[in-house]
């Protein structure tokens, strides 16, 4: 936790990089498991290195999985599940995630188009909400800046729930979103690369500084 927000890097893909982002200051490291992503990880590579990773800090991060595939994460050594999905799936598919790997290990990423809010239904299934930008076609990862004001409505609105502001965030805004949204943990992975799953360490150092320093 870097001055009382915590930090979530995303889409890594190789053991050095998630060793320096855990050395820099990330409080979790996201590993995305959806073959459509530019920063697909593939699970049996993930299982390769986990054992040398921080523990209580990986994170599976997937769309729509079966619950099969939760159970072949939760062998590969994931501590928790961010699961991406569309804001009308069924709430019965949503409770049988939590009830594979638990609501204390769930992150629920729904996908909200404007003017639509986390449905009702789900919202006891999960202690944990992550807010990403929307698109019509993709499930997050398209680097585009998400409603900050919509974050902050529903942060407000339901304060008992740890709620992840994710989209477009990046050493030059990472103030101002905090400042805007009320956030208290972030999720940054295109804004500190230099490729799609390659992160550039020098940007990643920065966004550490940025948040010690709010003022950029």
């Amino acid at each position: 936790m870097t001055d009382g927000i915590r930090l979530k890097i995303c889409g890594l893909t190789s053991l050095d990089d998630a060793g320096f982002a855990a050395h820099a200051g990330a409080d979790f490291l996201g590993f995305i498991l959806h073959p459509e992503s530019p920063r697909y990880l593939p699970l049996e590579k993930f299982a390769g290195f986990a054992a040398h990773l921080p523990a209580g800090r990986k994170v599976a991060v997937s769309v729509e999985p079966g619950l099969d595939q939760l159970v072949a994460m939760k062998a590969a050594g994931f501590d928790y599940f961010q699961i991406h999905f569309r804001h009308d799936l069924p709430a019965a598919t949503v409770a049988g995630w939590a009830q594979a790997v638990g609501t204390e290990r769930l992150w629920l990423a729904p996908k909200l188009p404007p003017g639509i809010s986390v449905p009702e239904a789900v919202l006891p299934l999960a202690k944990v909400f992550l807010f990403d930008a929307y698109h019509v076609r993709k499930f997050g990862g398209t680097g585009e800046t998400s409603d900050w004001s919509k974050f902050a409505r529903h942060r407000r609105a339901h304060p008992k729930k740890t709620w992840i502001l994710s989209g477009g965030l990046n050493p030059g805004n990472i103030g101002t979103a905090l400042r805007r949204s009320g956030a208290r943990f972030v999720d940054v992975s295109s804004g500190v690369e230099s490729a799609p799953g390659i992160k550039d360490h020098a940007k990643l150092q920065l966004l550490v500084e940025r948040l010690h320093d709010r003022r950029t």
